[in-house]
């Protein structure tokens, strides 16, 4: 083999590393995407395709709104919570309707969907009124850090909640908010009122999905609630 061609050969090596390089550096920003989709692996600096592919993994499409779903990972960096996993709430569903979502954010599964009532001054079928307010009876939007497992004298096994949003829920310890369960979140409560019971501001579960649940979610996961008018929420 001579000299030169020997020479044009290494050239046109180089030059495909380079546009195979250029590529990647313009898809994702000079990130690999991980096989297993840990978010945490992106950071939360996540490109509008990353976004799409992992709502598309977790099958959400027909179940949960997109721009939902993506309100609702970004807030995993913006509070710095622990868990690879969030629960999500959209009140923008009526309360005949599945509106809670429990998402893995390390294997992008969902991996627990639900009823989920809401607060009974906020709304009858539809959630329209927010409030952060002492003895409001409404629920609260925003992100909240999930605590402990605790026994409630009146509803038995809850989580408690901190309100992370100041003047938008950071009143929810005061209120007593917390995830609890009640016989009024089930289908037969539903085909004979056409709607769920409602709450006194608390998201409340049917007691078998939040008798799997509370094992994965205490001490650190992140509920985000998703509702209409978020800025005409009363403080």
């Amino acid at each position: 083999m001579s000299i030169i061609r020997l020479v044009y050969l290494c050239f046109l090596l180089f030059i495909s590393w380079l546009v195979i390089h250029e590529i990647n550096s313009n898809l994702y920003n000079g990130k690999p995407i991980s096989n297993g989709c840990d978010y945490r692996n992106d950071k939360m600096d996540l490109q509008e395709d990353l976004i799409k592919k992992y709502y598309l993994q977790c099958h959400l499409l027909g179940q949960l709104d997109y721009n939902v779903f993506k309100k609702a990972i970004k807030g995993i960096d913006i509070f710095n919570a622990p868990k690879n996993l969030i629960a999500i709430c959209d009140f923008t569903k009526p309360s005949n309707q599945e509106r809670f979502f429990m998402i893995d954010l390390h294997s992008m599964k969902l991996i627990a969907k639900s009823l989920v009532a809401h607060g009974r001054n906020s709304g009858d079928v539809m959630a329209t009124s927010f409030s952060n307010k002492m003895n409001s009876y409404q629920s609260s939007l925003g992100f909240y850090n999930i605590g402990q497992k605790i026994k409630s004298p009146k509803h038995g096994d809850a989580l408690l909640l901190e309100g992370l949003e100041k003047g938008i829920n950071d009143m929810a310890r005061n209120r007593e908010i917390i995830i609890h369960s009640a016989d009024y979140v089930s289908y037969d409560f539903i085909n004979k009122n056409g709607r769920l019971g409602r709450s006194h501001g608390c998201p409340v579960l049917p007691s078998s999905v939040l008798k799997n649940i509370i094992p994965l979610l205490q001490n650190g996961a992140l509920l985000y609630i998703h509702g209409q008018n978020r800025l005409k929420s009363n403080s």
